[in-house]
């Protein structure tokens, strides 16, 4: 798919028929009217950590920063902040950029902060130079100690007052290899007793003796990510750099470095994070998750990863869709989980081809129709596109229906097949029921049927009367079989995180998120499914077929269950 990067707007003027307004595009606006930043022209970054693969939490920042500079004009930059060498790998960084293009965006500069290393350490140096940087000899936990806490200020450190010379030689030496890891950091100068905790002598550089995944062993020196974020996005000319709320306390300090250095005077903008129930959004988690193989891998379709969401069949679309409506805000809450699967709902059903599927077989064989004959029935690919055309199904004498579609003994308000009564069969013939088979165990393995000839198409037949069930079926004789993974939320409670004292969160785990039908049958359209096409299985729910999935061999995963709750509550007025 192309990306729906929207370029027509060029230079820096709102657009002629605005969007509904949020709080940043609001500043974006009057940013431009001021010409706050002359005549540069908007730029946003999306700068990810590659420790780990992107969530659906990261749809919501991609989207705003690609989207509002389009809608501007204006770029945006994929920048991945590798600065922690520990935790970052080539993987990871393929990984995202495969996610931000499934999204729909196509960045306009790549970058990464080891690209800004040896500007970083020249302006680490020029700080020191300035006398508001120096070299501390403190552990990490003696760090902590002096910082004080919300309601007491700092103490400075012992080696706080080290000369401009002494420092100077230290931080070169410390970037020469010579003190092991722990041994030293570099801290900026600026007030212990300062209210803001983040400002109160921040750490800048630590020694780490680690292999790079792109400068390799050049650097044992790592800037702290306070110090790197800023300045990177003032080398890239970033007019609006957003970031969720809980950066919103390290604004001071992203000013404090672009001002004491006098460079491009980026700004920072903080929004509301993406939060949804039954789901973490935590790499640290998640990672837990995959390691301990409590899931699949990164891309289990149960994960919420965006390689875990694109497997199990949610479009991009959809996720565009289900961001704008749930906006920004400068307050965090909670979306709940059924209104991402009312937009992957909605989507699919627009997009999505019919098919036909029987999860649980059991066999029907119409007795009066003639042995050995197969007709072709017309079935309509999708009802909501005209355009999608029509498909030829066929049907015989015997077939395969949904094991629940049937009861010998039906309760109250029963309206599908059971003896005596008649039922339509979708783009078929109405059929009565006549008698069962049972196995030793008394379970009915085989229904018996007749049919009406003057209901082909399903239609009703001459005489005028009506029936209230219509099921769906399988020519057994052309059915193609399959594996069905039904998935299902991954923790049983709206918030994974809830847990009695001493718990781990992999308590709440849903023991039920994955169910596997392998006796599936499938109308044999699907035999030639390719990794990815998505399709609705009439009455069943939207599948996608899986990487897993080869010819002879098929493999759905269900996307959503057909049922929108959330759409339910909306109508009521109780959607949260």
């Amino acid at each position: 798919m192309s990306a729906p990067n929207l370029k027509a707007n060029t230079g820096n003027a709102a657009p002629p028929n605005p969007k509904p307004s949020n709080f940043i595009r609001d500043i974006i606006v009057r940013d431009l009217e001021a010409k706050k930043f002359g005549d540069a022209q908007v730029q946003t970054r999306f700068p990810p950590e590659p420790n780990g693969y992107l969530h659906i939490g990261h749809c919501k920042a991609i989207c705003l920063d690609f989207q509002l500079a389009d809608e501007f004009g204006g770029k945006t930059n994929l920048r991945f902040d590798d600065t922690n060498p520990e935790k970052e790998e080539q993987e990871y960084v393929d990984s995202i950029m495969a996610d931000v293009r499934w999204l729909g965006f196509e960045w306009e500069g790549l970058h990464y902060a080891s690209d800004y290393f040896d500007q970083l350490h020249a302006w680490a140096v020029k700080l020191i130079e300035a006398g508001k940087a120096y070299v501390d000899d403190l552990t990490a936990d003696e760090i902590r100690q002096h910082r004080g806490t919300l309601t007491e200020p700092g103490k400075n450190s012992p080696y706080r007052d080290r000369s401009v010379a002494e420092n100077l030689d230290l931080f070169e030496r410390m970037r020469q290899g010579e003190f092991p890891n722990g041994a030293k950091v570099l801290r900026a100068k600026i007030d212990m007793a300062a209210p803001n905790i983040n400002l109160r002598d921040p750490v800048m550089y630590r020694i780490l003796h680690a292999e790079h995944h792109r400068t390799g062993a050049k650097w044992c020196i790592y800037p702290m990510y306070d110090y790197a974020h800023g300045q990177s996005d003032s080398l890239e000319r970033v007019t609006h750099s957003m970031c969720t709320l809980e950066f919103t306390d390290h604004q001071p300090i992203y000013r404090w470095y672009i001002e004491q250095l006098g460079i491009f005077p980026s700004q920072q903008i903080e929004f509301d994070r993406l939060n949804l129930t039954y789901t973490l959004l935590s790499k640290r988690k998640l990672r837990q998750l995959v390691q301990e193989k409590r899931v699949a891998g990164w891309d289990d379709p149960r994960m919420p990863t965006i390689s875990g969401i694109r497997r199990r069949g949610y479009t991009p679309e959809a996720m565009r869709n289900f961001v704008a409506a749930v906006g920004v805000s400068r307050t965090n809450g909670s979306t709940d989980f059924a209104m991402l699967e009312h937009f992957v709902r909605e989507d699919l059903n627009k997009r999505a081809h019919r098919a036909m599927a029987v999860l649980k077989p059991l066999k029907l064989v119409i007795d009066n129709y003639p042995e050995g004959q197969v007709e072709e029935m017309e079935a309509v690919n999708n009802p909501e596109d005209p355009g999608a055309g029509v498909r030829k199904v066929p049907f015989a004498r015997e077939l395969f229906i949904d094991q629940d579609d049937f009861k010998e003994e039906p309760p109250k308000g029963y309206f599908r097949l059971s003896p005596g009564r008649e039922v339509r069969l979708r783009f078929a013939y109405f059929v009565t029921a006549t008698s069962v088979v049972k196995n030793a165990a008394g379970e009915v393995v085989e229904v018996h049927a007749t049919y009406d000839p003057a209901t082909r198409g399903g239609n009703n037949p001459p005489d005028g009367r009506k029936v209230k069930g219509t099921i769906h079926w399988v020519c057994a004789r052309h059915a193609v079989e399959a594996e069905l993974r039904l998935y299902d939320k991954l923790f049983t409670k709206p918030d994974p995180n809830d847990v009695p004292e001493g718990q781990e969160f992999t308590a709440n785990l849903n023991a039920q998120s994955l169910e596997v039908a392998t006796t599936a049958k499938l109308e044999p359209s699907l035999a030639s499914a390719k990794p990815g096409d998505r399709y609705q299985f009439e009455r069943v729910g939207y599948f996608c077929a899986d990487p897993d999935s080869k010819p002879g061999k098929l493999v759905f995963n269900r996307t959503v269950a057909l049922k929108d709750s959330w759409a339910k509550q909306e109508k009521r007025g109780g959607a949260k």
